[in-house]
């Protein structure tokens, strides 16, 4: 039996941070997960939160319906491991919509499953499908697309990009778009997709066509991914690690605070 037949999404536990919640599975118990959810054929998809998304919910309901929408949520950055063992929750595993495209995508060969790749750019993608294709021979990626998506504006290009998938019929479908761009968008289109399963994957491609460079792995195990990239682009991302995030002390003791008045005391 293959390990991820056993693997059953109605019991994952999770933790709640502010709006938003990660469910506690190891990297190889979401791959299962996510190939389960494909042998299904009920398509759906699953998202990635860090420190960012958790505020962003805060504030916007689109974004926050995307998350309440996923099958599956896998908790992406060392500070939630930390905040969920402060809560008395400790999550399984870091699982990091970048850290699992190359497992799943090895499982996903194994078990005759196509791949379509959503985002980055044309150039991304070609590059990524052909190093992926290099290590492993088995894969079958049937296509990508690159649309500009403003969730604000008109979909003319994106719904082109999705009856591209359509026709390809691919079995699942990583979206590598940055935030909320690929929850919105997976929120909109997921029926449309069906049955394929949609990852959103966010940088993933770039890394794997070594497009961007990864943080070192002490980093991240120390939780300093953000400042590995504040210190590649601080134009771009100082306000948001800065200055938007800090609102994650206040998000923390917040659900700290309801966790423990939820929680039942012995007398």
């Amino acid at each position: 039996m293959h390990r991820w037949e056993a693997v059953d999404e109605t019991t994952f536990p999770s933790v709640r941070f502010g709006q938003l919640y990660a469910h506690s599975l190891t990297l190889d118990e979401a791959v299962a997960a996510l190939l389960m959810r494909v042998r299904s054929g009920l398509g759906g998809y699953a998202v990635t939160p860090n420190v960012d998304h958790i505020c962003q919910a805060e504030h916007d309901p689109e974004f926050r319906s995307a998350y309440r929408s996923a099958f599956l949520s896998l908790p992406d950055g060392q500070p939630l491991m930390w905040m969920a063992r402060a809560l008395g929750t400790p999550l399984a595993e870091k699982v990091s919509g970048s850290d699992i495209v190359r497992p799943l995508l090895e499982m996903a060969a194994a078990q005759g499953c196509t791949v379509f790749f959503l985002g980055a750019t044309e150039h991304t993608c070609a590059e990524a499908a052909r190093r992926l294709g290099e290590s492993i021979p088995d894969l079958h990626v049937a296509g990508w697309a690159s649309p500009f998506f403003d969730p604000d504006g008109e979909p003319g290009e994106v719904e082109s990009a999705i009856e591209k998938i359509r026709a390809q019929q691919p079995d699942l479908v990583l979206v590598a778009m940055s935030t909320p761009k690929q929850e919105i968008l997976m929120l909109r289109y997921a029926a449309s997709l069906a049955p394929a399963v949609a990852l959103g994957v966010g940088a993933g491609l770039d890394f794997v066509a070594g497009r961007v460079p990864r943080a070192p792995r002490w980093m991240s195990g120390y939780g300093l991914e953000w400042l590995f990239r504040l210190s590649r682009e601080p134009g771009r991302m100082w306000h948001r690690y800065l200055v938007h995030d800090r609102a994650i002390v206040r998000i923390f003791l917040e659900t700290r605070r309801e966790a423990n008045r939820r929680r039942p005391h012995g007398g």
